[in-house]
Order: C-alpha cells, then structure tokens, then sequence
C-alpha cells in the first residue's frame, strides 16, 4: 500500500519479475487497501508509512488485529532508526528503506514471507546496543518520546498545516489536537507555539 503511483508501479514491476511472487492487489488509501485485504486475503502486504488519507502504522496495527499471523513489511522513505521500531511493535515483520537496492527489497520480501524479521545491520546494532546499555546507535532521538499519533501530528505540523487542517486530516476535535500539540512541546521542552513550529519545520525538512 504505496501512495506514490510512479513507485508502486515500479514495485509490483520488481515484484512480479520473480517467479515465486504476484501481486494480488494495490492501493493508495487506506479503505480500498482494507477492502482488498479481506476479500483477496494476501500472503503478505507491503506498507508504506504516509499514504493519501492515513498513516502507516495505523494500517499496519488494523491488519496485525485482524490477522496477526499476516505478515507486514513496511517499505518506507522515513528513517530507520525512528520508524524500524515502531513498525515492528505495531505488528510488522519486516521495515526497510525506499533508497535500498531492489535486491535488497526482494530479499526483505522474501524474509518476511518466510516469516522471519527483516531490519537492517543498523537497526540490530542498535538494538544490541540498547541492550547492553551502550551509547552511540542507541543514544535517543528527542522525537522519539513522542507517541505515533503525536509524531503524526508533529510532521503535519512541520508541513504547515494549522491546527484545523490536522483535524481534518486525522477525523479528530480541534481540542484533541490542541492537546496532543501541548503534549509534544512538553517532551521535546519546547516553550511555545512558534518552538514548536520550528523544530517540526526544521525535522520535517531534513527527513
């Protein structure tokens, strides 16, 4: 579930040049991808964390609760080292990177298929890192305080979007995203509107 034509056409270009793989079914929204999951019943979806009218992970949570025995790769243009984790709690088996080489991406494919974890050398050095309580690659990014959905409305507001139009976009109050903004200044220490405004202009731009 890819919102980008131009790259979902390219992927299931990629993917059906395997012998073994076929793709079943594509979408840029997060109904009509649902809608396709329940009636083909897939042997894995493939998703991608911005699509047109949702987020990622909610999708990936919304599969993983209908059937968590399904498995997920989640191919993405964000940032390993804040989404990998996310994906992966939110029932994901598998995150890797738009920039990685397309054997790469079949082998991710293929990985999760089999039904075993896919990440990169990276995020398992981080994590093997974190578990042994070092620094570096396990050191935490401010952002990383922040909730999914607070990270969604970070992002959205480093996009210029006011407060209405995250409401809109999200279905929510404009009070529930007011407090979700409150929220975030308060992890990331931020002491008004206008900090807030930069720092997320300022992530948002070197994503």
């Amino acid at each position: 579930m890819e919102d980008h034509q131009i790259f979902r056409f390219g992927l299931c270009e990629l993917i059906s040049m395997e012998d073994n793989l076929e793709v079943c079914g594509e979408a840029d929204e997060v109904g009509p991808a649902w809608e396709q999951i329940r009636e083909v019943n897939p042997d894995m979806v493939i998703v991608d964390i911005s699509l047109k009218d949702g987020n990622g992970l909610d999708l990936v949570e919304k599969i993983h609760g209908y059937d968590e025995n399904l498995p997920i790769l989640v191919l993405s243009m964000h940032d390993e080292a804040l989404y990998a984790e996310r994906a992966l709690k939110a029932g994901a088996k598998g995150y890797i990177m738009k920039e990685e080489t397309t054997g790469s991406v079949i082998c991710a494919i293929q990985s999760v298929l089999a039904r075993k974890i896919y990440v990169s050398e990276t995020i398992i050095s981080s994590v093997l890192n974190t578990l042994r309580g070092r620094a570096g690659l396990a050191t935490k990014f401010p952002v990383e305080a922040l909730t999914n959905r607070e990270l969604e409305v970070f992002s959205y507001i480093g996009q210029g979007m006011t407060t209405k139009q995250i409401a809109g976009k999200l279905n929510l109050g404009t009070k529930t995203i007011g407090t979700y903004r409150e929220r975030i200044k308060e992890k990331l220490d931020l002491k008004n509107a206008n900090e807030l405004i930069k720092h997320a202009v300022h992530w948002v731009a070197n994503q």
